[in-house]
């Protein structure tokens, strides 16, 4: 059997798995994102954290899937750098919703989605991806994602919405103020994952109207502004996968239950079921 190296990296982290034989080996490197990261910078990062983790093993066949490989340009600088590190394995470059309709539907149909910093869709028929939605980013879309959650929460909090008791707990929780919370969102970097950062609110508070509120009201949008626009919503399992997604599962179902829809699996990450796949 040939020994495999499988990718799944966003632009915060990446879960590399070595499948050799029956033994597997889970490794992790920093996020890469071609469109933040050079071709010699990606080298020179799998140099320092990848390759010494892979001493004495010769990778036959190396599938990667990855944030930012919608755009070719970007497949082509992740084949070069792999064609550079593993010159004899063959080689595999998709996009991470292209690794998540693997891992998730494996060779059946079926709807794709994923919920985590960030949310998208797609209709995979066993082989490719037939149908997506437009990914609009956490300024004008990502419903139902972390992002989205999370700013939910920080609304709750600046617009005094949340009771006595649940404005004590989101202080006492991230010590923070709303001077600090508007320069993270507007001034400084990745504020999707700042915004993201809020969602975990959520899950600690389960239970108290405004939150169970907050967390049905965000998967709802997805719903309906992506689900309900694909026919094979009706007629397909939906399968999810994400941080987002495995830790509100039980709201997924009711919502599925609610509209009469199929939930299929729920992975926390895409990677358990992606070394299904090319097991």
């Amino acid at each position: 059997m040939a020994v495999k190296l499988i990718a799944d990296s966003g632009a915060t982290k990446c879960e590399w798995q070595l499948l050799d034989g029956g033994k597997k080996k889970k490794m992790m490197t920093l996020g890469i994102s071609p469109y933040f990261l050079s071709s010699e910078q990606i080298v020179a990062l799998l140099q320092k954290e990848l390759l010494p983790k892979l001493k004495g093993v010769t990778v036959e066949e190396v599938y990667y899937y990855g944030t930012g490989l919608s755009n070719p340009n970007n497949v082509q600088i992740i084949k070069g750098v792999l064609k550079k590190l593993f010159p004899q394995a063959h080689k595999e470059v998709n996009h991470d919703m292209f690794g998540a309709a693997r891992a998730l539907c494996q060779h059946d149909k079926g709807m794709a989605c994923i919920l985590g910093t960030g949310s998208n869709i797609c209709y995979y028929n066993g082989k490719k991806i037939v149908k997506d939605s437009p990914g609009l980013g956490y300024v004008l879309g990502d419903e139902g994602s972390g992002a989205y959650l999370g700013k939910k929460v920080i609304q709750y909090f600046l617009y005094n919405t949340f009771d006595e008791d649940l404005k004590a707990r989101f202080v006492a929780r991230f010590e923070t103020n709303g001077v600090e919370i508007l320069e993270n969102v507007y001034k400084k970097p990745l504020a999707n994952r700042y915004l993201a950062s809020f969602a975990v609110f959520l899950a600690e508070n389960r239970g108290h109207y405004m939150i169970e509120n907050i967390i049905e009201d965000g998967l709802n949008d997805f719903f309906f502004q992506h689900l309900y626009k694909f026919r094979e919503s009706w007629t397909m399992p939906i399968h999810f996968a994400g941080s987002v997604a495995f830790g509100f599962k039980d709201v997924l179902k009711d919502l599925c239950g609610t509209y009469e829809l199929e939930l299929g699996r729920v992975l926390k990450s895409p990677m358990q079921g992606l070394i299904q796949f090319h097991s």
